[in-house]
């Protein structure tokens, strides 16, 4: 077992220090849904309030209109619930990384790229930075799902670009394997678990060191081989 998978600080050493405060980009792309929101929001209810005191009263009735037809179809209300789960998840992902110290040493916390609603709950598409990889996610899943009030956590990563993993929050039965979105990137068959990862990865270990020297070794490296 490796020491990423203790569950305690991964960081005894005092040059290891918890996350601190944000630089300004990395906390717009992480608030950019709710800044999008609010200044979407706020513009339209200037619009109404202003179209009102004109005497106007036809932008109010759209307004309302068009909050209300969401709210009275199922459909529309699964669309704004799935989403705000994506919006909840996403933050109670960046709380369980400070929590559980899946952050580099200088407290730099993962990226989520992409959340998206699914079958199952959410996934989330990950940029894990200098220091941190897909184990361990692998090694908090209990606690990922516990903050982000779920059944379970399902964790992949890129065959080819270690750096990118998804983390799959199951809150239903429907668990259907990667993101739909990410299969039309990077193809189904580019994501796998880390423990099936790391099994093929010393299979084909195995298979290589059983297969017989070749004709372009020196001899007497055949006949150590041998």
């Amino acid at each position: 077992m490796s020491r990423r998978n203790l569950r305690n600080n991964r960081y005894g050493h005092p040059d290891g220090r918890p996350p601190g405060r944000t630089g300004l980009l990395v906390g717009l792309w992480r608030w950019r849904t709710e800044i999008v929101l609010l200044a979407a929001v706020s513009t339209v209810l200037a619009a109404a309030a202003l179209s009102f005191r004109q005497g106007h009263w036809w932008p109010c009735a759209l307004l309302a209109c068009t909050s209300g037809v969401p709210a009275a179809s199922r459909s529309g209300r699964r669309w704004v619930r799935t989403h705000a789960w994506c919006l909840i998840s996403r933050h109670r992902l960046q709380r369980a990384c400070v929590e559980t110290g899946i952050h580099t040493r200088s407290g730099r916390l993962p990226l989520v790229l992409w959340i998206t609603p699914s079958a199952a709950g959410e996934r989330a598409l990950i940029l894990a930075r200098a220091g941190i990889c897909a184990e361990d996610f692998e090694a908090f899943s209990a606690e990922i799902a516990a903050a982000c009030y779920a059944r379970d956590t399902v964790v992949l990563r890129h065959r080819r670009w270690a750096h990118l993993l998804t983390v799959e929050i199951v809150r239903r039965d429907e668990f259907t394997g990667p993101p739909v979105g990410l299969d039309r990137l990077y193809g189904w068959t580019d994501w796998v678990g880390p423990r099936a990862h790391r099994a093929a990865r010393e299979e084909s270990g195995i298979r290589s060191a059983a297969l017989p020297p070749g004709p372009h070794q020196p001899a007497d490296h055949r006949q150590r081989a041998a």
